[in-house]
């Protein structure tokens, strides 16, 4: 690159850079020898100059010579020299030369002594500074002049250097810098307006030419201000007047300009500038996010931005919001993110509600703004994590649907869609705000339909929104998940975004899992009821589901057939070839289905064929043409014969077809052909179940498999027309399969009767009363044990069938008495009462018969109910072939069963994990029972004894069937029975017995106590579960929601109020006479006299107390009735309020939800002594029961009922505070109550002890205090005598005992377990807290977590003195949890070290005293090979292990010279004596070993011998 030349001395002398020092040397050499001429300034105007001579001007070249040459006599510079030619002078003797024809001024090489040489001139001389500035004023007047000082200068050898402007070179002398920068400032006016330059806008000027943005440029960058403040104060005043685009190039340019030390001065005039020109926000955004602000200025600065978001224009809101994002910080996060969320308003939002007509015809105009603030959030939220903290802490705290904005839904998704690491966060806040409701499915409709342009660049989030959402097993949230999966579909119509959808609700089907198959089956069947017209063309994607309809349930197979029928249906009505042919394939997969050999693949096919039947057959469905109709009825019909045909041999096949078929007549009406062939069908329901009868007896007595036959519980009585005829039927081999769609077959003639009869039943009313026609009662007792095996089962199966028979009769005139169909008179709605009441006792009695009937003749039971079938556990199926095995031998291993354990025991086993599982357990651990029914009853019967051990003691001590006591048996076999439907429960609420002697009679009772168990059961199904299994079948509750079956008891909590008061009345005083009572009402009922059928008053009266106080406490806990039905929670909380309150007046009395919840809770106190003094199990089902009533009141103060104000909450506050210590008062009582008497002791009631101890550790007010004296004081004083004397019992719980003792043991560690989880939580709280934890809260935090230590220590302690293997076993689990729940502390104990520095040590050494003997534990079950204690020990080994180098590190890491000492641990017992084959003599390492923690001199040496074998 070419060298370019530096311009020095005047003009006309140019010479070289490597010339220039000697041509500096000639001119002070000329100067110094020759008098100074006069200067001539070449910018001095023309008159000035004298004209030349004729000489000159003939001879240019002497012309120029006379210019240079002095003149005679020079006179003084001030009387010659303009300002302009002082100014030049100056900076001529810098080195500078203004005059330069090719451009802007030459400036030297170096500027550093350029400024320094002015700079020390004008500081010498004042005047000649005045002189200067006078001259630079004068030169800049001139607008090309101007131009040429602002421009960037030349010089030599500058081509790597940065070319400065000589402006820009004065700026930099300090004496003129001031006056410079004011004397520029005062110019920028000048260049305001654009006529100067000749252009129509000055911001279409190049930069060169531009004069107000050059005089900008000089000021960038200074090295220094010399007055920063005055300088600031200049500019911002002529800020004021600036135009648009030149003001914000000043305010953009400010952080280039200002010091930092003026950041106050900016802020504060910028802030004006806003409230005077909002067009300069931008700009001052621009320039805040430039400035180094300390923190107040920054807090000033968002304040003053957050301002600006209601008042700034649209198209400048994403650069203000990035602004304010970018600067969030801890302290202020959460102020922008309130503030955003108030102030902006999605304009993008339109209300769905009024374009609904319209079918969201017009298109949505969208701008492009929202777009760019949903990038600015986007983008922001990825980098600055603590942004996406904030708003979910921010949105967690909104809990009324109002306060949410739409807003609000595109912060989640960008949250989800740009943080990886917070999107388990997203998903669990929005499931907890839909379950509470605080966010409406409006909010997703408005912000997916109100703005699809914005939605379709983030489908695919709102996509995995809904496939969140829709897999949530809460019901609440996947019907909210199913209305995303709509909008989606409905809001784009293309087919790209319709395939996705539609993609994504397969991947569900195909899960496995039954509810989000289940609600992905219902968000199809809702898009195919909807677009079936949209859905054809692309229905290839849904066919995938055939593909996983093997697994399916019977209500999902259902759905699947619903979508298919859907599209078929509204393919026909098109003309289009894929129409038909989706039809045809359609039928063409349910006909084979049908014609399978196997039965899941038949169930397919029958549910396929009854759906075709209720789409196709549809009188009521006027969507299509006459002549389709006729076409789809026709092709139904002959599918009806089809299935039919091909499920005759196939008992069960035929109950699901009567009972689906039966579901579909009850709600929808069908063609008038169809109808005529049901007809047809139910016809021959006389012939093949019922017989004639004369005067009300069988006219020919025949015997039946060798068995004489007997009409029993004729209602009717002689004038009986005809009986149903079971024994026949059930004796006989080839017909007896008949007999298992009996009932199914009936409920589908029952349907038809009342759709032909306006509801009535009175076409066949006479099958309610009339006899069933059964084996003689003598074969029931008296001749059981002669008749042979298949005489038992034909027994057995008759009364099964008469069982079933009777409970579908309760359903279909269930439904007369319930208020369904007002067609029947009051006479015979209560003659219908009269004798449903007495059908409920046939029923009570024959489950009783034949549940004490199983107990010696095991028998796998036929299924009848369609409900059972789908989806029934294998494991049961092969357990019932094992049933028999079982009752036969275990008569004989009971004889052994006391030799065996006491062989046991004295080997050191003591069985542990050895003995088999009974039937009964086997099913209760399948789920086929509940607990309930395994436990024992209030009667005292073991709930953990087998079916045959109970049979041998009914059969040893008393012959007597109770009618009252829980059919085991049956229960555990309950699913094949007929279900009770909802309706029957209205019989509840009848109590009318016009026979009896007893005011309020006893005989009732058991009818009452049969359906309150089948309430419970079904309540049991709405429950939450703790475990992943629901009862195995659902029992008369298909296709009801929670909400429904609420609307359909909530007339009965006044009918469970009345029934409990009775039976509680009942209680202490029943009458001897109501035994006969009973009787007369059973022989009233048609029972046959069965002397051995007898009813315990007061067992049926605890019975029906525990029933309806366990029904009670499962609605009241019940998450549906609190958040949706809370109408029917306060009538059910009126209901159990004080006798003295439940009048009309005193219920209009309690105005408020405290009120009723302390009003059941002083009526359930009154129940709790009533009941002390009957049965330890009652008493502890009542306290279960007050429990529930806390835990109620506690979800309400988490979920205000409605009209709950929130100055009340504090009121349910101290409300529970004070029911939460009568609780504890209540629990207190039933473990230290007098149980001396306790029926058949403890056995079998440990469950419940442990339940009971829980409530009463759980609500003391000080739970570690409580913890400390049970663990110290009172567990180690307890006997493991056989006998227990009075003294024994000096710590005041009756139930802590012997017997008791592990149950009380396990529950002390669960709840010492649980306080350590809660200080461990607490101390990473602290630990994480950026503020300084206060010295009182790490003391109380450090007292309780040693106070921990000691209890698990002294329970560990324990089994020094009790050998009991199930406690030891409990010692090593619970011990091994609780050290590896305390390694979680250790970060905060290290953090506290220095300040608790004993208080740690000692917690240390208190824990090693615990965790030795825990090491002796693991050793001694090695040695005695107690497999149930070695499972246990190689995770308590680690957690040890983990723990010892945990405390090594600690103490190591300190400065407090404390040392960890590991050795090798000897192997020694419980008691401390070595063990003779592992004892050696190590004289040095026994001393060590021997000591547990060493203190020596002032250096404590810390030593343990924990594992310390495995540790080296």
């Amino acid at each position: 690159m070419k060298e370019r030349h530096r311009c020095f001395g005047f003009a006309g002398f140019i010479l070289p850079k490597h010339r220039e020092m000697a041509s500096r040397q000639k001119q002070i050499a000329s100067r110094t020898k020759r008098p100074l001429k006069p200067f001539v300034s070449p910018f001095s105007h023309p008159s000035k100059i004298p004209k030349p001579s004729a000489t000159s001007t003939a001879n240019g070249h002497d012309s120029v010579n006379d210019t240079v040459s002095p003149p005679p006599q020079p006179q003084p510079p001030s009387q010659s020299l303009s300002p302009i030619d002082k100014m030049a002078s100056i900076l001529a003797d810098a080195g500078c030369t203004l005059i330069n024809t090719s451009g802007p001024p030459c400036l030297p090489a170096d500027l550093h002594k350029l400024r320094h040489h002015l700079q020390t001139c004008f500081s010498s001389d004042s005047s000649l500074r005045s002189q200067f500035l006078a001259g630079f004023a004068s030169y800049i007047d001139n607008h090309n002049d101007f131009r040429r000082v602002l421009l960037p200068s030349h010089s030599d050898n500058s081509s790597n250097r940065r070319k400065e402007s000589l402006v820009r070179v004065l700026l930099l002398v300090p004496s003129i810098q001031l006056d410079l920068q004011n004397m520029l400032i005062e110019k920028l006016p000048e260049y305001f307006d654009n006529d100067n330059c000749g252009h129509s806008s000055s911001s279409t000027l190049r930069l060169d030419e531009d004069i107000a943005r050059l005089i900008l440029n000089q000021f960038r960058w200074l090295d220094f201000l010399v007055d920063s403040e005055a300088f600031t104060e200049s500019l911002f005043q002529v800020l004021s007047i600036c135009p648009s685009h030149l003001k914000r190039e000043i305010i953009g340019s400010l952080p280039e300009v200002m010091g930092d030390t003026n950041n106050e001065t900016v802020v504060d005039s910028l802030e004006k500038v806003l409230r005077d020109d909002s067009t300069a926000t931008v700009a001052v955004i621009d320039c805040f996010s430039s400035l180094n602000l300390d923190e107040f200025l920054q807090d000033k600065v968002i304040t003053i931005a957050l301002s600006c978001i209601r008042t700034i224009e649209a198209e400048k809101l994403p650069y203000l919001l990035r602004f304010l994002l970018l600067s969030a910080t801890p302290t202020n996060a959460r102020r922008i993110i309130t503030q955003f969320r108030e102030q902006y308003k999605l304009v993008g939002v339109f209300d769905t509600r009024s374009t609904q007509h319209n079918k969201l015809k017009g298109k949505v105009v969208v701008d492009n703004v929202e777009a760019l603030v949903l990038d600015a959030l986007g983008s922001s939220l990825r980098f600055k994590n603590i942004l996406c903290q904030e708003i979910l802490r921010e949105l967690q705290y909104i809990d009324k649907p109002q306060d949410h904005k739409v807003i609000d839904i595109w912060l989640l998704m960008l949250i989800y869609k740009n943080c990886e690491s917070m999107q388990k966060s997203v998903e669990k806040l929005l499931k907890k705000k839909i379950i509470e409701g605080s966010i409406h499915d409006v909010l997703f409709e408005q912000c997916l339909l109100g703005n699809k342009e914005l939605v379709k660049d983030h489908f695919c989030s709102f996509l995995l929104f809904s496939e969140y959402l829709l897999a949530c097993k809460e019901q609440k949230v996947s019907k909210f998940g199913i209305q995303i999966y709509k909008y989606l579909f409905e809001g784009f119509p293309d087919t790209y975004s319709r395939q996705e959808v539609l993609g994504s609700l397969v991947t569900h089907v195909g899960s496995g899992i039954t509810f989000e198959v289940s609600s992905a089956l219902d968000a199809m069947v809702m898009l195919a009821s909807k677009y079936s017209q949209e859905l054809i063309p692309i229905c290839s994607y849904i066919t995938g589901i055939l593909d996983y309809m093997e697994g399916f349930s019977t209500e999902n197979l259902h759905k699947v057939y619903d979508v298919f029928c859907f599209l078929s249906l509204s393919a026909r009505s098109n003309t289009e070839s894929l129409g038909s042919s989706i039809a045809v394939e359609l039928f063409m997969i349910v006909r084979k289905q049908v014609s399978n050999p196997e039965f899941k693949y038949k169930k397919m096919g029958l549910i396929g064929t009854l759906e075709i039947l209720s789409h196709f057959g549809n009188v009521t469905d006027t969507s299509y043409s006459s002549t389709s109709q006729k076409l789809n009825h026709e092709e139904a019909l002959e599918l009806l014969r089809t299935s039919l045909d091909s499920c005759q041999h196939l008992p069960i096949s035929l109950i699901l077809f009567y009972d689906e078929l039966s579901a579909i007549l009850d709600s929808k009406t069908l063609h008038p052909a169809i109808m005529e062939r049901v007809g047809q069908l139910v016809g021959e329901f006389e012939s093949m179940f019922l017989s004639d009868l004369e005067s009300g007896k069988l006219p020919v007595s025949d015997l039946y498999c060798g068995l004489e036959g007997e009409l029993w519980m004729n209602l009717d009585g002689d004038i009986s027309p005809i009986c149903m005829n079971i024994l026949s039927l059930a004796s006989s081999s080839s017909r007896s399969t008949s007999l298992q769609t009996l009932a199914a077959n009936f409920r589908l003639l029952s349907v038809m009767e009342r759709l032909g009869n306006q509801g009535s039943l009175g076409g066949i009313d006479a099958l309610l009363g009339c006899p069933i026609h059964l084996p003689s009662s003598k074969f029931v007792v008296e001749s059981w044990p002669s008749l042979s095996k298949k005489q038992k089962h034909v027994v057995c199966l008759s009364l099964y069938y008469a069982i079933n028979w009777i409970r579908e009769l309760l359903n279909a005139f269930g439904t007369q008495v319930a208020g369904r169909f007002d067609c029947i008179s009051q006479a015979t709605k209560e003659d219908m009462v009269t004798k449903i009441l007495k059908r409920l006792k046939n029923l009570v009695f024959l489950e009783s018969l034949l549940n004490n009937m199983l107990k010696e003749c095991p028998l796998s039971l036929p299924e009848l109910s369609s409900a059972s079938s789908p989806g029934q556990p294998t494991c049961i199926e092969k357990n019932t072939e094992q049933t028999r095995t079982n009752q036969d031998s275990s008569l004989i291993s009971k004889k052994n069963t006391k030799k065996y354990s006491k062989a046991l025991k004295n080997s050191g086993t003591q069985g542990n994990g050895t003995t088999q599982l009974t039937i009964i357990e086997t099913w209760k651990k399948a789920g086929a029972i509940s607990s309930d029914v395994a436990n024992e009853s209030s009667t005292g019967m073991p709930s953990k004894s087998t079916p045959s051990e109970q049979a041998t003691c009914s059969t040893t001590n008393s012959n007597d069937i109770e009618i009252s006591e829980t059919a085991k048996l049956l229960e555990a076999q309950r699913y094949r029975f007929r279900p009770l439907l909802v309706d029957c429960f209205s019989i509840l609420s009848y109590s009318k017995d016009l026979d009896s002697c007893c005011a309020d009679p006893t005989c009732e009772l058991p009818v009452y106590l049969y359906l309150l168990r089948d309430l419970n059961s079904k309540l049991e199904y709405f429950s939450p579960k703790t475990t992943s299994f629901r009862p195995l079948s659902t029992p008369g509750l298909s296709g009801i929601t929670t909400v429904e079956f609420v609307n359909k008891i909530q007339t009965l909590f006044a009918t469970l109020r009345r029934h409990l008061d009775s039976a509680i009345s009942l209680l202490g005083h029943g009458s001897e006479s109501c035994q006969t009572h009973w009787i007369n009402q059973s022989s009233m009922a048609g029972n046959p006299e069965i002397t051995n059928v007898v009813l315990s008053v007061p067992s049926v009266s605890s019975l029906v107390v525990k029933e309806t106080l366990s029904c009670f406490s499962k609605m009241l806990t019940w998450p549906d009735l609190i958040l949706s039905k809370q109408s029917s929670l306060s009538n059910l909380l009126k209901s159990f309020q004080p006798k003295n309150v439940n009048d009309i007046a005193g219920l209009q009395s309690l105005s408020s939800t405290g009120d009723l919840y302390g009003g059941v809770f002083e009526f359930l106190e009154s129940v709790l002594d009533a009941a002390l003094s009957f049965s330890f199990m009652l008493a502890s089902e009542v306290v279960v029961t007050l429990e529930s009533v806390v835990i109620s009141l506690q979800k309400v103060l988490d979920k205000p009922l409605e009209g709950t104000a929130k100055h009340k909450s504090t009121v349910i506050q101290e409300l529970l505070v004070t029911l939460r210590n009568k609780l504890n008062s209540s629990a207190h009582k039933v473990l230290s109550h007098d149980w001396h008497d306790i029926e058949n002791g403890w056995k079998g009631k440990g469950e419940t002890v442990q339940k009971i101890v829980h409530i009463y550790l759980e609500n003391c007010e000080s739970s570690s205090q409580s913890l400390d004296e049970l663990a110290c004081t009172i567990l180690p004083t307890v006997s493991f005598s056989s006998r227990t004397t009075a003294e024994e019992y000096s710590h005041g719980f009756t139930t802590l005992c012997s017997s008791t003792f592990t149950v009380w043991y396990k529950e002390l560690h669960e709840q010492n377990l649980a306080i350590l989880g809660k200080l461990v939580k607490e101390a990473i709280q602290i630990n994480k807290s950026r503020a300084t934890p206060q010295p009182t809260e790490v003391q109380i935090l450090m007292e309780k977590l040693h106070r921990s230590v000691i209890v698990v220590v002294s329970l560990i302690n324990i089994c020094k003195t009790h050998d009991k293997v199930n406690v030891r076993t409990m010692a090593v689990k619970y011990g091994g949890k609780y050290v590896d729940s305390f390694l979680k502390v250790f970060e905060f104990l290290e953090t506290q070290f220095q300040s608790h520095k004993q208080l740690i040590i000692q917690l240390f050494k208190d824990f090693q005293m615990g965790t030795r003997v825990l090491q002796a534990l693991c050793s001694d079950a090695k040695g005695l090979k107690q497999t149930s204690i070695t499972s246990k020990i190689p995770a308590t080994k680690r957690s040890l292990e983990r723990f010892v180098f945990r405390v090594k590190a600690l103490l190591h890491s300190s400065s407090s010279g404390c040392t960890l000492s590991i050795g090798n641990l000897k192997h020694k017992n419980l008691i401390g004596q070595e063990v003779s084959s592992q004892a050696y003599v190590d004289g040095g390492d026994a001393e060590n070993n021997d000591n547990d923690f060493v203190g020596i001199a002032e250096d404590e040496i810390v030593r343990n011998s924990e594992d310390e074998g495995e540790a080296d």
